[in-house]
């Protein structure tokens, strides 16, 4: 556990392993868990520090419930705080969903903390009404009116089949009013802009979903705009199914670190 130096909220986070550290950033409405879960932390911990937190709003820390709280310049300020707490001057940083645009952000602001860069299902900007596209239109009322349970039911109808249970049960776990605070920030948040984007010249590995069309097409311009970034296509998955199952995801991932442990050794 630690805690955010400009306004003290907690932080949870894991580290296991040894090497170089690899920083985790889970997605809106997850937690940490979903790295051990899926089989990321045991297939990393083998060559690397694998670092996983809890976002602000999430899992074990804490649970502001203003959206103020949310502004990805203090997200960013989190994620920084994690890996000073772990004594990592660097890291490779892989982010899904929200996770991605806190990890496009790092690069953006932070680009000497970070050996690489990988997405998966993300972006660098969110439009007004994309946090409703992403999951469902109603999600604002579902979670004042419903909770989490209300929310997950309304997400797997729009998507028309359910949650896998690891991605349910992290759902369910979550504080409503700290959830519902945290996607207010999300939808009015100012985009990076496309000459930030192209001026991240870190290694980068950008994979989304073929059913995930607005993740996909904003991947892709990502990787024209960047310098060392390469495009993966992951075939027939939506946005809810970018990090399952694990094994294709890591058959591209784990190359891709080695190749760039090996460029700095």
């Amino acid at each position: 556990m630690t805690h955010n130096p400009r306004d003290g909220v907690e932080l949870s986070y894991d580290a296991v392993g040894e090497g170089e550290p690899i920083l985790l950033l889970h997605g809106s409405a997850l937690s940490r868990a979903i790295w051990r879960g899926f089989g990321y932390t045991k297939a990393f911990r083998e060559r690397y520090r694998v670092i996983t937190m809890d976002l602000r709003g999430h899992g074990r820390s804490g649970k502001p419930d203003t959206p103020d709280a949310y502004s990805m310049n203090t997200l960013v300020a989190d994620a920084l705080a994690v890996l000073d707490a772990d004594g990592a001057p660097r890291a490779h940083v892989g982010g899904y969903s929200v996770g991605s645009r806190i990890a496009f952000s790092l690069a953006v602001t932070a680009p000497e903390r970070l050996l690489s860069l990988t997405t998966l299902g993300g972006t660098f900007r969110i439009q007004p009404g994309s946090v409703g596209q992403l999951f469902f239109p109603e999600y604002d009322d579902a979670l004042g009116q419903g909770g989490m349970a209300g929310f997950v039911a309304g997400w797997e109808r729009r998507m028309g089949h359910a949650l896998d249970p690891q991605t349910r049960s992290a759902f369910l776990a979550n504080d409503a009013p700290a959830l519902r605070a945290y996607l207010r920030q999300t939808e009015v948040e100012p985009a990076i802009s496309e000459e930030s984007v192209a001026a991240i010249t870190v290694p980068a590995l950008l994979m989304a979903g073929t059913r995930d069309p607005e993740r996909l097409a904003d991947s892709r311009r990502a990787s024209v705009l960047m310098p060392n970034a390469t495009l993966v296509e992951l075939p027939g998955r939506d946005h809810g199914r970018t990090l399952v199952p694990a094994q294709p995801v890591l058959e591209v991932w784990l190359p891709f670190l080695a190749r760039e442990a090996s460029a700095t050794s």
